[in-house]
């Protein structure tokens, strides 16, 4: 998914502001044509941003809400298809433009978007309206109202995670036009031979021809149904690293619409026991984050990207995990434009495996957001790994244990665990090749179920969860 860009062939127009807001407990806004426009008790909602930490009685309401806003449509762009896009709505959202659905999104902290041509009415306001519910289910990624494999996470709201679940339109809404025939995706995977950076470019349009040009070099397209591929060779290149994280700009050009984005021309690799940046090691020191902050919730905060990206670079990190899901697209730019190496991730933070239902329910959840993730990050020389699964839970977790097949012979959630997650590891090898894969396990885990990780990672709370050899402090106190 191409993240919207203002040039000589395509425009945006950022909707960020303070919109229209109600709450929405009997869900009766969509009878009573809240689509068209909210009224009674209208509160001023600023987005992005997370509606619990705007008010302080809806700080626990994580059910249905409304969000509205009536803006112009450029007349400048009649000809051009208009899209509208939502940068994370959790955890499922319906978008209606004057009055007609559009279309729906399940899943959080991914982007979604929607063709409005037909709906748009020219040198008049539009109304545009989302509603957002984030209602904790056992059968939703990640997980709620249901028991945990630790019982110390007696929460509110009763989650399997420990962070809140903020609710609301986190990352801007877009509304941004494309000329009919357009480019609809670019990938981007680079290469070194010797002193040369090789970059092997695929673009998705609906165009004859087109052309590629990445500093001096360049390479011309012609399109075979809807696909074209070709391959640069870039001179005493310039490699992107975390010390020196340099970036070219590549152009993607057709008859009718132009596209640009930021590459880094780089390998990443595991071998011998080591991560390879650019065939040399290279050790990850960082931080696991997260993107709450006071007011702002999980709503995007660019002062804060930058304060937290100073911090960390102060602390000398040159890394860090996205848990427990994927950050914004503004924050994966920054992170290729500071040089720091991410491990991405999917919101499938402590996965349970308790029963065939709600297991193939968040199978068909996770297997989505990879597809998401990889569509939307795939081109970040930051991005030097997928993560699919954060702290899974058997059963029976052995806090203190090895997490040998010995441990969990008995325990029927170890092996439905295991073929739910080798599912996940392979998908993500099968959409990206050129990345490591892992899984963040939790000590005491089934080790099987890391077998097929690239990367071992493990989360280990010595003195935490575990106070000495064979017993927990939720075992000491029971």
């Amino acid at each position: 998914m191409l993240y919207p860009v203002q040039n000589d062939k395509r425009n945006r127009l950022d909707l960020s502001g303070i919109w229209d807001f109600q709450t929405d407990p009997d869900h009766v806004g969509e009878t009573e044509g809240w689509a068209q426009g909210l009224s009674g008790e209208i509160r001023p909602m600023a987005v992005p941003g997370s509606w619990n930490e705007q008010y302080a009685d809806l700080f626990n309401y994580l059910d249905l809400s409304w969000y509205v806003r009536k803006t112009y449509v450029p007349r400048s762009w009649q000809g051009q298809r208009v899209m509208i896009r939502v940068g994370s709505a959790p955890y499922y959202a319906e978008v209606y433009v004057n009055g007609t659905k559009v279309g729906s999104h399940e899943g959080g902290h991914l982007p979604f978007e929607f063709d409005i041509t037909d709906q748009v009415k020219w040198d008049e306001e539009n109304t545009v309206a989302v509603s957002v519910e984030n209602n904790l289910s056992p059968q939703r990624v990640p997980s709620g109202n249901m028991d945990s494999a630790i019982g110390a996470f007696a929460s509110y709201p009763k989650t399997t995670y420990d962070f809140f679940p903020f609710a609301g339109l986190h990352r801007p809404v877009w509304l941004y036009s494309v000329p009919q025939r357009h480019i609809q995706d670019v990938r981007v995977v680079t290469d070194l031979q010797g002193s040369d950076g090789v970059v092997r470019v695929k673009v998705n349009a609906n165009a004859g021809t087109g052309r590629l040009d990445l500093g001096d070099v360049g390479a011309d397209l012609s399109f075979e149904n809807g696909v074209a591929e070709a391959e640069l060779r870039v001179p005493n290149a310039r490699f992107w690293s975390d010390k020196d994280p340099f970036l070219y700009d590549l152009h993607v050009r057709t008859e009718d619409d132009h596209y640009s984005l930021k590459v880094g021309i780089r390998t990443v690799a595991v071998e011998g026991g080591k991560i390879l940046l650019n065939g040399e090691p290279v050790k990850l020191n960082g931080f696991g984050r997260h993107e709450d902050f006071i007011a702002s919730g999980k709503g995007l905060n660019l002062p804060l990207l930058v304060k937290d990206y100073q911090l960390m670079r102060w602390t000398g990190a040159n890394a860090y995990r996205t848990s427990h899901y994927p950050y914004s697209e503004e924050e994966m730019m920054l992170a290729d434009q500071e040089g720091f190496l991410i491990i991405d991730e999917i919101p499938a933070v402590s996965l349970n495996f308790e029963n065939e239902e709600n297991v193939a329910a968040r199978l068909r959840m996770c297997q989505q957001q990879i597809d998401e993730l990889v569509a939307r990050d795939k081109n970040h020389p930051s991005v030097v790994m997928w993560c699919v699964a954060n702290e899974p839970m058997p059963g029976n977790l052995k806090l203190a244990g090895a997490g040998t097949k010995e441990d969990y012979q008995n325990d029927p959630t170890a092996e439905r665990g295991e073929v739910f997650l080798n599912t996940l590891v392979r998908q993500a090898k099968d959409l990206d090749s050129t990345r490591p894969v892992t899984i963040v396990g939790l000590m005491g885990g089934p080790t099987a179920w890391l077998a097929e990780t690239d990367v071992i990672c493990i989360n280990r709370y010595w003195g935490w969860y575990v106070l000495e050899a064979g017993q927990s402090p939720i075992q000491k106190m029971a």
